[in-house]
């Protein structure tokens, strides 16, 4: 088995206008896909979702506020999972509520140092 890290993306102008019904329905949907995988056992970390505001620091040490509003996704969080390869994956990925907002995940194998 490997390490999965699963970042979701979503658009960065998405409206945030929901009732709270909705709200309580799409976190129900993110518990029963994080439960299935944990059900598995190949869920390693939930992860956490992620504050729209940031710092980006460059070669240079310059820092400066973002992400960029130019930005068309944003990252909203993360997962960590294990798989027995990158499309097994992928294929847990399929099942993530992010895509039915519109949104996408990112899959990419952890390689250990």
């Amino acid at each position: 088995m490997k390490d999965f890290l699963l970042i979701f993306r979503s658009s960065a102008n998405a409206p945030t206008t929901a009732s709270p019904e909705e709200m309580q329905a799409s976190m129900q949907r993110w518990m029963d896909w994080m439960g299935g995988i944990a059900a598995q056992n190949k869920l390693i970390d939930r992860g956490n979702r992620l504050n729209p505001a940031g710092k980006v620091v460059n070669a240079s040490q310059v820092v400066t506020d973002g992400p960029y509003m130019e930005i068309k996704e944003a990252i909203g969080g993360y997962t960590l999972i294990r798989a027995e390869s990158l499309d097994d994956a992928a294929e847990i990925s399929k099942g993530c509520p992010i895509l039915l907002a519109g949104g996408n995940v990112e899959v990419r194998e952890i390689v250990v140092m």
